[in-house]
């Protein structure tokens, strides 16, 4: 995975991870990059300065990090109705914010997996597997042939494209490290 500054044309700055160089390409020439501050796809990549870390440093850093405690809620703001997909993760990614500032990379590598591991786990244990009939039940739901419900499968990357020009919103879940061992 390859991390990017990114800026839009308003100049705002934001940060995306990318399979390789070539993917980044391809989803901005597809407009699928945006600002998530105002939404324009007229993304392009910043200036960015290389990671140097020196073993001591990270020593420093880690043995920092893992004697703070996690984030605590705070009491004033009420929870979320509802359980959601979007719901457990939200938390958990304010909390890595916060401290990923302070830490080395490849423990912020590490809390990204696992914030990644999280988010597919809740969408798999709140969806249907429809294994490789994937692009053909989300168009039955999407045309009303079929229940609506969570579903997740396998398709190409073509009949993905296939089904975002049809409007039928879907997303890749996330091939984690584990995953392939």
């Amino acid at each position: 995975m390859i991390k990017y500054t990114l800026v839009c044309d308003d100049a705002h700055t934001f940060e995306g991870w990318f399979r390789n160089s070539g993917d980044f390409d391809a989803q901005c020439d597809r407009k699928l990059v945006s600002c998530p501050v105002c939404g324009s796809t007229a993304v392009r990549k910043g200036l960015m300065a290389p990671a140097v870390s020196t073993a001591r440093n990270k020593e420093a850093l880690l043995t920092r990090h893992l004697g703070e405690t996690e984030a605590q809620p705070d009491p004033a703001t009420p929870e979320p109705a509802g359980d959601s997909a979007a719901t457990a993760p939200a938390a958990g990614a304010q909390t890595a914010r916060q401290s990923s500032a302070l830490l080395p990379r490849d423990v912020q590598q590490k809390e990204i997996v696992e914030a990644l591991r999280l988010v597919k786990a809740r969408i798999v244990e709140n969806s249907e597997n429809v294994g490789a009939n994937f692009a053909a039940e989300a168009r039955r739901i999407h045309s009303g042939e079929a229940e609506e419900r969570s579903i997740y499968g396998e398709t190409s990357p073509g009949e993905a494209e296939a089904l975002l020009e049809e409007g039928i919103a879907v997303f890749p879940l996330p091939d984690l490290p584990d995953d392939k061992n």
